[in-house]
C-alpha cells in the first residue's frame, strides 16, 4: 500500500511539470487600441496575417491573441475611419507579449467606407451597387448645385444640366430611370433626412439652396439591394449626402474664393446679314418685291445683343474643432453671385451651416445636430428671347431711334390696334429688359440625431432622428405697359384696353421627419461572425402649400381672366414606414444582406396604401480564400448577387383617388342672358392607382489588383417595372379632364457598367490617378394596358414648336421609351429630301398617322465618364471628360426655321433661318414635313468637362496655413456631328435651351 501510495505523489509532480513544459511552448499576444485622443477604440478589427479570421476589440480597446506558438508575428489592425496599422511582434514561449497601439484618423479613410442608409459600413463588407465620391474626387469650377459635383464620376448615373441659366439644376438618372410619366428622379437624403421631391415656386432647382461647399461625400444606391432600405422611393436610387462635420483637435480655419468667366461657348447656326439678304433676293418671286422691300440697311447679330460675358464669384469660409474634446463643432458661410450669359439672369446665395456633435456618459450618447438655411434671390431671363434671337431679321436694328415700345424696333402695321404687326417676332433685346421676374426663396434642411450605446448591453444603439426640411418662395414678374410683348392683352366691355402685366406667386412647404431604430451589431468568436441588424419606424409628413393669385395689368387693374379657383391650394400627404435589415459577416469572407421595409402612404386609397419592398443579397470575398491570400497580383476579389424590390409613387398628385370639383375657366363660362357664370366641373380621379413596383437583380465583380493600385467593378443588371405610371386618355364623353396618370403596363431594363481606377504613380512627391467609367443600358416598354388581352396603339409624347398640337415622340410596347415617331423621308439619288415624299410603310398609297414610324431613341446606348489627376510637389493638374453614344436629337430650332416658308413668311414679315437652308435641302412645304425625320440627328458626343491646374504656395500668410490657388477650365470643347447648339437635351428634342457656356474661373483658398 506505501508502495502504492509513493507512486502517486511521486507521479502528480512529474504530470505538473510535464503541463508546465507543455504550456512554455506557446505564449500569447495582448494590449489595447486607443484613437488619436488616446481614448480606447472600441470594436476595432484585429487579425494576425495570413488567418482566415481576427478579434474586435473590446470597449476599452483591449485585444487578445492566446496559445499563440512562438515565433514572429504580423498584427493588423483595421477600423473604419482610421489608417490601416501593422505592426511585427515575437511571441517567445511562455510569455505574454504586450502590444499596445495608437490608430490615426485620416482624411481617405473616407474611401474605406460606405454610407448604405441607417448607418454605414466597410467597403469590403457591402453586398449592393453603391459607389461613394468624397470631396478630393468632386468636379471643380463654378459649382452651383450639389449633383453637379458627381457629373462624370459614377458608373449607371448620368448627370445631364438642364440649361447655362444659372442654378438651373440637372437631370439625374440612375440607370436610365424606371418609370414613364412617374418621376424619374432618384430620392435625395440630406444628413439622414430624405428631401422634399417638390419643386419650390421661385427656385430654378431645389437643390440651389444647398451650397455644394459644405458637401464631404455622396454615396449612390444604385440597385435594389442597396435602394429597398427606402422602399417605395427607391425606385430611381437613393443620393445619400453627407455633408462636412467638425473633428477634434485644433480649430481649422478654411477661406476660399471663386472669380468666374462665363462665355458663349456657341451661336446658333443661322445666316449672316449678307447671307440674309442674298437669300432673300434670290427666293423673292414676287414681282412687286414683297420681301426683298423689308430688307433693313443694318447688320445686326442677335444672338450678340442678348448675351454676354458674365462675371460671377463664389466665398465661403468655415471654422472647425472641437470644444473640450467633447463639442466637435463646424460653421459655416458662403455667399455666391452668379450672373447668367443670358442678359438680365442672376442668383444669388447666401448659405450657412451649423454641425454639432456633442457626446454624453462618457461617450456612450452621440448626439448630432445639423442646421443649415440659405436664401436665393434670383432673376429669371425671358428665354423666349433664344428663340427671337435665333430668327429675327439681321438687318434691322436693335432700337427703333423712337420712344414708342420702349425705344425698340419692332414689327409696326398702322391698321392694327396696337400698331404692331400680328403674328410677329419680337425683339429679342426688348424681351429680356422689358421683363422683370424676381424670385426669393429661404430654405432650411435641419436635424438632430441621437445615438445611445446601452451600458448594459453595448453592443446595441437606441437612434433617433428628428429632420425638418422647409421652403417658402414668393416672386414678382412685371411688364411695363409700353412693351410690345404684353401690348392690348385685354379689351374691356367699354373698348377700355389694358397692357403691361405685374403678377406675384408664393408657396411654402413643409417636410418633417421623426424616426427611431435599433442598430445592434456583435461580433460572435463561437461562430467566426459578424452580425449587423437595424430594425425601425419612420413617419414622414410632406405639406405644399400654393398661394393663388390674380394678375393685374401695368397699371394694378385685376385682369378678369386670371381670377383663381381657390385662394390656396394644399397638397399633403404622410408615409409611415416600419423597416430592417440584417447584414451577417462569417468568416471575415461570406456575406449575407437582408432588407424590408413596409410603407403606408396617403397618396393612394385606404385599401392600397400599403406595400412591402424587400431585397437580398450575398457576396463572397473570394481574395480570403487560401487559394488566394497571398496571391501578389489579386488583392481583392468579390462577387455580388442581388436581389430586390423597390417602389414608385412620386410624379402623382395626393389626393387623386378622390372625386373632385373646382370652378371652371373663364372661357368656359355659361351665358344666361347678358350675364356669363363660371361652373364648376369634375376632376379626374383614378381610385385604385398604386405603387409602381421594379425588381432589379444585380451580378457583380468587385476587384482589386497589386495592392489594390488598380480597383473597380462590373455589373451586371436587369430591372423590370409593372404597374407603371403612364399618362393615359380618358374617353370622351367621360366629362372628367382628358388625361389621368394611372398603373399601365409594364417596361424592362438591361444594362452593363463597369468602372476602373488605377493609381499609377503613388509616391509622396508625385502621383497620377486614373479614373473610367462605362454603362450601357437598354430599355424596352413590354406592356401598356391595365388589363391582360388588350392592345395599345402607343402613347403620343414630346411637344414640338411648329403647327398646332405636333408630337414627335411615342411610347410604345417594343420600343424605347421617349421613341421617336416621324415619317421616314425619301431621298433622290443624290442623297437629298424630296420636299413633301416620305415612306408609305402600309402600302396603301396614303401617307397619314399610319405611316409614322418608331425611329431612334433620345437615351445613348452607352455613355462613359474619364477624370485623371496629376501632382508633383505642390503642383496639381487634372481634367474630367464625359461622352455619350447612341443618343438622337430632334432638331427642332432647324425643323421650325430652316424652312423657305418660315423665313419668308406669307403674313409679310422675313424671319432669319438655320444654315441648313444652304445646303439646297429645302423641304417643308408639306403639312407633314416637321414630322421628318430628316430633322433627326445622331446627338453622340465627346465633351471635355474641366481641366484644372493648382499650385500650393504654403506657409506665406504669417508663416501659417496653406494657400493655394487654382485655375480651371469648364466646358472646355465639344466634339459631335449635330448640327444645333448642343446635343447634350435630356428630352431628346432641341428647341432653343439656354445654352451651356464656356467658363473660366481663378481661385484662392486658404486653410489654418
Amino acid at each position: 500500500m506505501l508502495s502504492h501510495y509513493l507512486k502517486k505523489v511521486l507521479f502528480l509532480p512529474i504530470l505538473l511539470f510535464l503541463h508546465v513544459c507543455l504550456y512554455a511552448q506557446t505564449g500569447s499576444i495582448s494590449g489595447k487600441i486607443l484613437d488619436d485622443k488616446q481614448a480606447g477604440l472600441a470594436a476595432a478589427t484585429v487579425r494576425l496575417n495570413g488567418a482566415t479570421a481576427g478579434v474586435r476589440a473590446g470597449e476599452d480597446g483591449s485585444f487578445k491573441f492566446p496559445n499563440l506558438a512562438p515565433g514572429r508575428y504580423t498584427v493588423l489592425f483595421e477600423h473604419v475611419g482610421y489608417i490601416p496599422l501593422q505592426k511585427e511582434v515575437t511571441v517567445t514561449a511562455g510569455a505574454a507579449t504586450t502590444l499596445n497601439v495608437t490608430m490615426a484618423v485620416l482624411s481617405t479613410s473616407l474611401s474605406e467606407i460606405v454610407v448604405i442608409g441607417y448607418g454605414s459600413e466597410r467597403k469590403k463588407d457591402v453586398t449592393g451597387a453603391i459607389a461613394s465620391i468624397t470631396s478630393k474626387d468632386f468636379q471643380q469650377g463654378q459649382i452651383t448645385t450639389p449633383e453637379q459635383l458627381i457629373a462624370g464620376k459614377v458608373a449607371g448615373v448620368s448627370v445631364i444640366s438642364n440649361s447655362g441659366a444659372p442654378g438651373a439644376g440637372s437631370t439625374i438618372r440612375i440607370r436610365g430611370g424606371a418609370s414613364i410619366n412617374g418621376s424619374n428622379d432618384p430620392l435625395i437624403v440630406l444628413d439622414g433626412v430624405p428631401l422634399n421631391p417638390s419643386s419650390i415656386a421661385g427656385a430654378a432647382n431645389p437643390l440651389d439652396l444647398i451650397n455644394p461647399n459644405d458637401i464631404e461625400r455622396v454615396d449612390v444606391l444604385k440597385d435594389a439591394s442597396a435602394a429597398a432600405i427606402y422602399g417605395n422611393r427607391a425606385s430611381n436610387g437613393v443620393i445619400l449626402i453627407t455633408t462636412k462635420k467638425g473633428q477634434r483637435g485644433k480649430p481649422k480655419v478654411n477661406f476660399s474664393t471663386q472669380l468666374s468667366v462665363s462665355q458663349l461657348s456657341k451661336e446658333a447656326g443661322v445666316l449672316s446679314p449678307g447671307e440674309f439678304r442674298d437669300y432673300v433676293k434670290s427666293h423673292d418671286t414676287t414681282a412687286a418685291g414683297n420681301f426683298r422691300n423689308l430688307l433693313g440697311a443694318s447688320n445686326t447679330d442677335w444672338q450678340k445683343a442678348i448675351y454676354r460675358t458674365a462675371v460671377s464669384t463664389d466665398n465661403n469660409l468655415s471654422v472647425s474643432g472641437a470644444v473640450g474634446n467633447k463639442l466637435p463643432y463646424r460653421v459655416s458661410v458662403g455667399y455666391t453671385n452668379q450672373d447668367g450669359i443670358l442678359k438680365t439672369s442672376n442668383l444669388t446665395r447666401y448659405s450657412g451651416d451649423i454641425s454639432l456633435a456633442p457626446v454624453f456618459f462618457d461617450d456612450h450618447l452621440k448626439v448630432a445636430v445639423n442646421l443649415k438655411g440659405a436664401q436665393v434671390k434670383q432673376r429669371f431671363a425671358n428665354e423666349k428671347a433664344i428663340g427671337a434671337a435665333v430668327s429675327f431679321n439681321p438687318t434691322q436694328p436693335v432700337y427703333s431711334g423712337k420712344n414708342n415700345y420702349g425705344s425698340y424696333f419692332e414689327y409696326t402695321d398702322p391698321s392694327s390696334v396696337t400698331g404692331l404687326k400680328s403674328n410677329a417676332p419680337r425683339n429679342p433685346l426688348g424681351l429680356l429688359e422689358e421683363n422683370r421676374d424676381v424670385s426669393d426663396v429661404y430654405r432650411t434642411v435641419s436635424s438632430v440625431a441621437f445615438d445611445y450605446k446601452l451600458h448594459f448591453l453595448p453592443d446595441l444603439h437606441i437612434n433617433v432622428n428628428l429632420g425638418y426640411d422647409g421652403a417658402k418662395g414668393s416672386g414678382t414678374q412685371t411688364i411695363p405697359a409700353y412693351a410690345a410683348s404684353n401690348l392690348n392683352t385685354y379689351t374691356d366691355s367699354n373698348g377700355v384696353s389694358y397692357s403691361g402685366l405685374s403678377r406675384k406667386y408664393r408657396q411654402v412647404s413643409n417636410n418633417r421627419l421623426m424616426e427611431g431604430f435599433l442598430n445592434y451589431s456583435k461580433n460572435i468568436a463561437a461562430l467566426n461572425s459578424h452580425v449587423d441588424v437595424v430594425g425601425g419606424y419612420a413617419n414622414q409628413k410632406f405639406s405644399n402649400t400654393t398661394y393663388n393669385y390674380a394678375s393685374n395689368f401695368a397699371d394694378g387693374t385685376l385682369n378678369p381672366n386670371s381670377l383663381p379657383t381657390y385662394p390656396s391650394s394644399i397638397n399633403e400627404y404622410i408615409l409611415t414606414s416600419l423597416y430592417g435589415r440584417v447584414n451577417w459577416v462569417y468568416n471575415d469572407k461570406y456575406i449575407l444582406t437582408g432588407t424590408v421595409r413596409n410603407d403606408y402612404s396617403t397618396k393612394f386609397a385606404p385599401a392600397d396604401r400599403s406595400g412591402v419592398f424587400s431585397s437580398g443579397a450575398f457576396a463572397w470575398r473570394i481574395n480570403e480564400e487560401k487559394f488566394l491570400q497571398n496571391n501578389k497580383v489579386i488583392s481583392n476579389l468579390k462577387l455580388r448577387l442581388e436581389y430586390g424590390v423597390t417602389g414608385n409613387q412620386e410624379g402623382i398628385g395626393s389626393y387623386d383617388y378622390l372625386s373632385d370639383y373646382s370652378m371652371g375657366t373663364a372661357t368656359a363660362r355659361y351665358q344666361l342672358g347678358q350675364s356669363y357664370y363660371y361652373v364648376y366641373r369634375p376632376g379626374a380621379y383614378y381610385p385604385g392607382r398604386t405603387w409602381e413596383t421594379t425588381t432589379t437583380q444585380n451580378i457583380a465583380i468587385d476587384y482589386g489588383l497589386w495592392g489594390d493600385r488598380i480597383t473597380g467593378s462590373v455589373d451586371y443588371y436587369t430591372r423590370k417595372t409593372k404597374n407603371l405610371l403612364a399618362t393615359a386618355t380618358q374617353s370622351a364623353l367621360t366629362n372628367f379632364s382628358n388625361q389621368i396618370t394611372a398603373n399601365i403596363g409594364n417596361m424592362k431594363d438591361e444594362g452593363v457598367e463597369f468602372n476602373i481606377n488605377a493609381k499609377a504613380i503613388d509616391k509622396q512627391s508625385i502621383g497620377w490617378t486614373m479614373g473610367f467609367n462605362i454603362t450601357y443600358n437598354h430599355n424596352t416598354i413590354t406592356n401598356l394596358t391595365a388589363l391582360p388581352g388588350q392592345t395599345s396603339s402607343g402613347l403620343l409624347i414630346g411637344n414640338i414648336t411648329g403647327g398646332t398640337g405636333n408630337t414627335v415622340q411615342i411610347n410604345q410596347v417594343g420600343a424605347s421609351k421617349y421613341s421617336f415617331y416621324l415619317y421616314q423621308q425619301v431621298y433622290d439619288a443624290k442623297g437629298k429630301p424630296i420636299d413633301g415624299l416620305f415612306v408609305d410603310g402600309k402600302k396603301d398609297g396614303v401617307i397619314n398617322q399610319n405611316d409614322l414610324h418608331v425611329n431612334k431613341s433620345p437615351d445613348p446606348k452607352a455613355y462613359l465618364g474619364f477624370s485623371t489627376d496629376f501632382r508633383y510637389k505642390r503642383w496639381g493638374a487634372g481634367l474630367v471628360a464625359r461622352a455619350s453614344f447612341g443618343n438622337y436629337v430632334y432638331n427642332n430650332v432647324a425643323s421650325y426655321t430652316g424652312i423657305q416658308s418660315y423665313m419668308l413668311n406669307p403674313i409679310g414679315t422675313l424671319n432669319n433661318g438655320s444654315r441648313t437652308v444652304l445646303s439646297g435641302n429645302l423641304i417643308g412645304s408639306n403639312d407633314k414635313s416637321l414630322l421628318s425625320d430628316y430633322w433627326l440627328e445622331n446627338g453622340s458626343f465627346l465633351r471635355m468637362d474641366n481641366v484644372h491646374l493648382s499650385y500650393n504656395l504654403g506657409k506665406v500668410i504669417a508663416g501659417k496655413g496653406d494657400l493655394r490657388i487654382s485655375a480651371n477650365v469648364q466646358n472646355v470643347f465639344l466634339v459631335t456631328k449635330y448640327q444645333g447648339v448642343d446635343p447634350e437635351v435630356s428630352s431628346g428634342i432641341d428647341n432653343n435651351f439656354y445654352p451651356r457656356p464656356r467658363t473660366y474661373v481663378l481661385g484662392v483658398s486658404w486653410s489654418l
